[in-house]
This record gives structure tokens, sequence and C-alpha cells, in this order.
């Protein structure tokens, strides 16, 4: 028996889709220059890459869960994959000449988006 043929994107899939889009906008508007969306590795993924004046960002899209905030889920595992996948972007574009970053969250409760600038760093990962 063959597993049925899914269309489309899952509804957790188009919730997520639908918060990264309002992120997206919500940062344009405060200035920032959307570079790249859904940058994936073995090592993790990058919800937004974008440019903040000389500074590029690195950014985690979170969605508030049922059982608390949204920005508490950004745990160190979840941190180690984003600085591990942001490493591989910036050797893949950048060589060894890479520009200043910072990873930053965004997150969506209720329809309502706040901007954590500098959410984390590199500290804890070295």
């Amino acid at each position: 028996m063959h597993a049925p043929f899914r269309f489309g994107r899952s509804p957790l899939q188009r919730r997520g889709a639908q918060g990264e889009d309002l992120a997206c906008a919500y940062l344009a508007r405060h200035g920032l220059r959307i570079i790249a969306r859904n940058v994936r590795f073995r090592s993790g993924e990058i919800d937004i890459v974008a440019r903040d004046r000389d500074a590029l960002v690195f950014v985690e899209v979170r969605l508030r869960s049922r059982t608390g905030d949204a920005a508490a889920s950004i745990d160190r595992a979840k941190r180690g994959k984003i600085r591990r996948a942001a490493r591989r972007y910036l050797c893949a574009r950048f060589g060894d000449r890479w520009p200043a970053c910072r990873y930053d969250a965004v997150t969506v409760e209720d329809g309502a988006v706040s901007w954590i600038r500098s959410a984390f760093d590199d500290e804890e990962y070295f």
C-alpha cells in the first residue's frame, strides 16, 4: 500500500510561512533588507537572513506556542543549530572575510510582531 500523496504544505507549515511573512514585512518596514529566507543546511536552518546597515542579521522567527512564550522556546540547542547554519552561510558567501553579524529573533503572538535585536550571540558557543 502506498502512502497518500499530499499536495502543498501542511497547516503547520502554512502557519509558519505566514509568521515569516509578517516578520519579513516588519523588518523591512524598520529598514532591514531581506536577503534570503529558509536557508537550510544539514546543521540547521536560518529563517531569515537580512542586512541592517553594515551588519548581516540571522533571524529566528517564533510563533507563540500553546505551552509558553515564543522567545523562551529558542533554547541552547536551537541557538547552536542557528549558529552552525550561519557559519556555513558565511563561509559559502564570504569565504574567510565575514561581515559583522548578529542574531535576532522575531516573535509573532496573535498577529502582534516583536523584534528582539541581538537576541543571542556567539559567546556561549565557543
